[in-house]
C-alpha cells in the first residue's frame, strides 16, 4: 500500500487542476445536452475556478487545527461524489452546483495533500511531487476532457475521476501524519502570486479560447482539437529538463516564460489560416512557457514559508482566481467581437450564394434554409451543413452546392479566425504584465 500512496496522493492533486479547465473542450456538447444558453455554459467553468480560489485559504487555516489525513481523506470523499453528482446532472444549474461542491472538495484536498505528500517523502521531495502534479494537471485538463467526449461523452469527464478518488482515500488515511505546529511567521509573497495570477489569466486564452476557437469556429471535433492541444502538455513537460540543463537564475527562467506566453499568445492572434498545422508552433511557446514559469513561481510562493499549507492555499487561490478573471475580461470580448463578425459575416454569405452556379430555384431554397440556421444559432459560429442536408435540391445542383458549402465553410472559418484575435492579443499583454512584474525593480529593505 505504502507504495502506491505517494503516486496517488500526487494523481489527486492533478486531478483536481486539471478539473479548471477539463470541460473546455466539452462545453458545446454540454450546451446541446442540457439546452443551456451560452452564459450558463461558462459558468461550469468559472463556478469550479471561482469557489476553489475563495475557499483555498479559509481552508488551510481550519487544516491548521485538524488533523492531515482526515481533511485530505474528507476532502477527497466529498470531490468524488460531486463529480459523481457531475456526472448525473439532468440540468445545467445542477451542473453548476455540483461544480461548486467539487471545488469545495477540491480545495480541501489540495490542502491535505500537500501535507500527505511532505509526510509521505519528506519536505523538498513531497512539495517538488505537489507542485509538478499541478502543472501537469493544468496543462493535460483540456487534453484529456476532449479525448473522453470523443470517445464517449461530457459525462466521462467526470466518471472517470470517481474510481481514482475513491481509492485515494484510503491512501490518505494510510498516512501517519500529525499536525505540525507551525507559527505563522509569514506574509504572503505578493509578487509571484501577482505574477501567477496574471499567467493564469493569459494562459485562459491558451486552455479556454484556443480550443473554442477549434470546435466552434473551425469545427473540429473534440478528439481532433484534443490531439491539438496535447502540444502545449508535451511542451510543458520538455520545459523542465531544459531548464535544468540550461540552468538560467529563477528570475530569467520565469522571466523568459512570461515571454514566450505572450509570443505564443501573439502568434495565436495572427493565424493565417484554418490549419491547424498553424497552432503547433505557438502552443509549444505557450506550453513552454507554462513549464518554466508556474511550478517555479508555486515554489517561490512557498519557500521557507510557515504555515507551508496556508501558503500553499495563496497559490491556488492565486491561479484560479487569476482564471476567473481572465474568463471576465476575454469571454465579453470575444462575444462581441463574435457578434460584430455577424453582420459581414453574413453578408458574404449572401454574395457567395448570389455568385453560385445554382438554379434561381435552388439558390432560393438554400437562402431561405441557411437564414433560418443564421437565425437560429445567432451569437455562436454558425453551422450550416444542416441547411445544405435539408435544402431541396435538383440532382444536377449538388456538385455545385458542395462547392458552395465548402466556400461558406471557409469564410465563417476566416470570421472566426479574426473574431478571436482581440482575446488572444488581450491574453499576451496579461503576459508582459507578468513579465513586468518579475523584472520590476525590488524595494530595498533597510
Amino acid at each position: 500500500m505504502r507504495r502506491v500512496v505517494g503516486p496517488l496522493l500526487a494523481v489527486t492533486v492533478a486531478l483536481v487542476l486539471a478539473d479548471s479547465a477539463v470541460v473546455t473542450l466539452a462545453l458545446p456538447d454540454i450546451l446541446r445536452h442540457l439546452d443551456a444558453s451560452v452564459g450558463q455554459v461558462a459558468w461550469v467553468l468559472i463556478a469550479f475556478n471561482l469557489v476553489l480560489g475563495v475557499a483555498a485559504v479559509p481552508t488551510a487555516v481550519v487544516f491548521a487545527r485538524s488533523q492531515p489525513r482526515i481533511v485530505g481523506a474528507v476532502g477527497i470523499a466529498v470531490f468524488a461524489g460531486s463529480s459523481a453528482w457531475c456526472a448525473a446532472a439532468q440540468s445545467i444549474d445542477v451542473l453548476i452546483l455540483a461544480r461548486c461542491v467539487q471545488a469545495l472538495g477540491g480545495a480541501l484536498a489540495l490542502v491535505g495533500c500537500l501535507e500527505l505528500l511532505v509526510a509521505a517523502y519528506g519536505e523538498r521531495r513531497g512539495v517538488a511531487a505537489w507542485v509538478t502534479a499541478g502543472v501537469v494537471g493544468t496543462a493535460i485538463g483540456p487534453f484529456a476532457g476532449g479525448l473522453l467526449t470523443q470517445a464517449f461523452s461530457w459525462q466521462a469527464i467526470f466518471v472517470v475521476q470517481v474510481p481514482v478518488a475513491v481509492l485515494a482515500v484510503p491512501a490518505a488515511l494510510a498516512v501517519a501524519a500529525a499536525p505540525e505546529p507551525q507559527p505563522d511567521r509569514h506574509r504572503p509573497a505578493i509578487r509571484p502570486n501577482l505574477t501567477l495570477a496574471l499567467l493564469s489569466a493569459a494562459l485562459t486564452a491558451a486552455l479556454f479560447l484556443l480550443v473554442l476557437l477549434l470546435v466552434e469556429g473551425w469545427r473540429q471535433s473534440p478528439g481532433i482539437a484534443a490531439l491539438t492541444v496535447s502540444v502545449v502538455p508535451l511542451a510543458a513537460l520538455a520545459a523542465r529538463p531544459l531548464a535544468r540543463l540550461l540552468q538560467p537564475p529563477p528570475e530569467v527562467e520565469v522571466a523568459v516564460g512570461c515571454f514566450l506566453i505572450a509570443g505564443g499568445l501573439t502568434a495565436l492572434a495572427f493565424l493565417p489560416s484554418a490549419d491547424l498545422v498553424w497552432t503547433i508552433a505557438p502552443q509549444a511557446l505557450v506550453g513552454l512557457g507554462l513549464g518554466l514559469t508556474v511550478d517555479r513561481l508555486t515554489s517561490q510562493a512557498m519557500e521557507m514559508r510557515l504555515p507551508r499549507a496556508r501558503h500553499a492555499a495563496w497559490t491556488i487561490s492565486a491561479r484560479h482566481l487569476g482564471v476567473v478573471v481572465g474568463l471576465a475580461i476575454l469571454t465579453p470580448v470575444f462575444t462581441a467581437d463574435l457578434q460584430a463578425a455577424q453582420v459581414p459575416a453574413q453578408e458574404a454569405i449572401a454574395s457567395l450564394v448570389l455568385d453560385a452556379q445554382l438554379l434561381p430555384d435552388d439558390k432560393i431554397s438554400i437562402a431561405q434554409a441557411l437564414g433560418d440556421e443564421l437565425t437560429q444559432q445567432e451569437g455562436r459560429v454558425p453551422d450550416l451543413s444542416h441547411a445544405f442536408a435539408t435544402a431541396d435540391l435538383a440532382a444536377g445542383d449538388r456538385p455545385a452546392a458542395a462547392r458552395l458549402e465548402r466556400e461558406l465553410d471557409s469564410q465563417l472559418e476566416r470570421a472566426a479566425t479574426h473574431a478571436f484575435r482581440d482575446s488572444f492579443l488581450i491574453g499576451a499583454g496579461l503576459a508582459l504584465l507578468a513579465l513586468l512584474t518579475v523584472v520590476a525593480p525590488r524595494r530595498r529593505v533597510r
